[in-house]
């Protein structure tokens, strides 16, 4: 069957590109093999009217190469300058090789503060549109230069995720140096078996090993990609893992798919064309089975029955807390004001809840006592935050508030910093801190899950054990107890989203 006979109708299409598949891993020169063909792969994908989104890393290896530095540096600020040097070659390299097509190409830049602050968002959602509504193919990566939790954490799976949801996009494709989901890493364990269909990602995580890292010059691993695909999933978006090695697999993949949406298998069990269907209404097994079609190599999660609308999506998933910070009403009083600026000092914490890594996300809550906490905070607290679905744990579903800003929250892309990097940090923390240089606060036992509200949102710029150290000492001490002091506010970006009545 050719294909132009299997072509469906015109898709929206995110393809994201790891750092590992854009240089090489010990000489950091371009691959341009993958590129070039990823190029070919996206040049066919719009002739055959389909929108194309690239999310591509690789401005630290770009900046590398560039620099002539052997390997990747630990400190941040030097990965930060390696990512401002590499990102203008990087986009050059992708402006050049689509310039050989005459396909034009756009640049977006992306930060959490981008993503977090709704006005923004939005005006990000209106560029990509207008972008691809105008031919072009937009080339996204997070801005590493200021942006932490990225180079930390390989958010750009998960930045990719959120951009497919954003767009509404009906495939996500995640490119990386193996075909699919496996239940183990194939290149260590013979007896690793790839999963081809994923119908819920938190159903899988007991079968599978997330434990590869990913490269040396990447941040990410299948972790990330599982979470990113749960985010795409759970917005309505057809994720795929597949090989970066050949790129041009993205085509077979899609027109696979569009077969199969447009075949049902009826009681007979014979195959008979009809109207095309969304994917997750496919039984793909039995589908599959009735047609003599090569299926490509991939892993496929199916995208959920019911997506998710675009503001519980965007507060669900972007805006997502790993912890809590409980302070007093006295910062309260002072966060409510936009004098404020959004930044918290450790003398106005009373302690923290959960643990979470610097870059995070965290609730801003207060104590729930009649001063402090306007009458509107007691309705507010009887909200079932803890109600929202299975797979997305510790994030609460927020009703809209006024405000009188239009950024509702302001919080980090990816989840996953609560891994191992959040243990490097708690090592750190615990051979920089002596428990008898200071005597603790007692912990705030009163503050139960019941007895405390939530009152905002913001970034943390320490761990959960750091700032538990300095909660209520003046912020000159911070050097002394940890070591080091990158600000004297440990959380900054708050949005109070309940202020204390004048």
């Amino acid at each position: 069957m050719s294909r132009q006979a299997k072509r469906g109708p015109p898709s929206t299409i995110v393809i994201k590109l790891g750092t590992s598949s854009i240089v090489h891993e010990e000489t950091h020169q371009p691959l341009l093999s993958i590129l070039s063909a990823v190029v070919e792969t996206v040049i066919s994908l719009r002739n055959h009217g389909h929108k194309v989104v690239l999310v591509s890393s690789g401005a630290i290896g770009v900046g590398l190469r560039t620099m002539d530095i052997p390997q990747r540096p630990k400190s941040l600020s030097k990965k930060q300058a390696l990512a401002a040097i590499g990102q203008g070659r990087l986009i050059a390299l992708w402006d050049n090789l689509f310039g050989q097509f005459d396909q034009r190409t756009a640049q977006v830049l992306l930060t959490r503060g981008d993503i977090s602050d709704r006005t923004r968002y939005l005006n990000a959602v209106n560029t990509l549109n207008e972008l691809l509504s105008m031919g072009v193919v937009p080339i996204v990566n997070e801005n590493d230069t200021i942006s932490v939790s990225e180079i930390k954490f390989g958010d750009n799976d998960t930045l990719s995720a959120i951009t497919s949801s954003m767009i509404h996009a009906d495939y996500l494709f995640l490119l990386t140096d193996v075909d699919g989901l496996y239940t183990s890493n194939p290149r260590k364990d013979p007896c690793a078996k790839k999963l081809n269909v994923v119908i819920s990602v938190a159903a899988i995580r007991a079968q599978v090993s997330t434990s590869t890292l990913g490269s040396s010059l990447g941040t990410g691993g299948m972790e990330t990609k599982l979470i990113a695909a749960e985010i795409a999933t759970g917005a309505g978006v057809t994720t795929i893992i597949a090989s970066s090695k050949q790129p041009s697999v993205i085509l077979d993949i899609i027109d696979y798919y569009t077969a199969l949406k447009s075949t049902s298998v009826p009681i007979s069990g014979a195959a008979s064309p009809i109207t095309p269907q969304k994917l997750d209404q496919v039984d793909l097994d039995e589908v599959a089975a009735s047609l003599s079609w090569p299926r490509p190599p991939h892993t496929v999660f199916k995208p959920a029955l019911i997506p998710m609308r675009d503001l519980k999506a965007w507060t669900s998933h972007t805006l997502y807390p790993a912890g809590s910070v409980i302070i007093d009403s006295g910062a309260h009083a002072v966060l409510s004001r936009r004098q404020s600026g959004g930044r918290l000092l450790p003398a106005g914490v009373l302690g923290v809840r959960g643990s979470f890594a610097s870059g995070q996300a965290v609730r801003i809550l207060v104590h729930r006592r009649t001063e402090g906490v306007p009458v509107e905070a007691k309705e507010v607290a009887q909200m079932p935050y803890s109600n929202v679905a299975a797979t997305i744990p510790c994030t609460p579903v927020l009703e809209p508030w006024e405000s009188g800003t239009a950024s509702v929250i302001s919080v980090p892309l990816s989840r996953s910093g609560s891994s191992a990097s959040l243990s490097d940090d708690m090592i750190f923390d615990s051979q920089t801190i002596i428990d008898d240089e200071i005597p603790l606060i007692e912990k705030m036992d009163e503050c139960e899950i019941g007895d405390c509200v939530e009152v905002g949102r913001g970034l943390a710029n320490y761990n959960s054990a750091q700032i538990s150290r300095v909660r209520g000492l003046n912020s000159a001490r911070i050097v002394q107890l940890l070591g080091y002091a990158d600000t004297e506010y440990v959380v900054e970006n708050i949005t109070i989203m309940i202020r204390v009545s004048a």
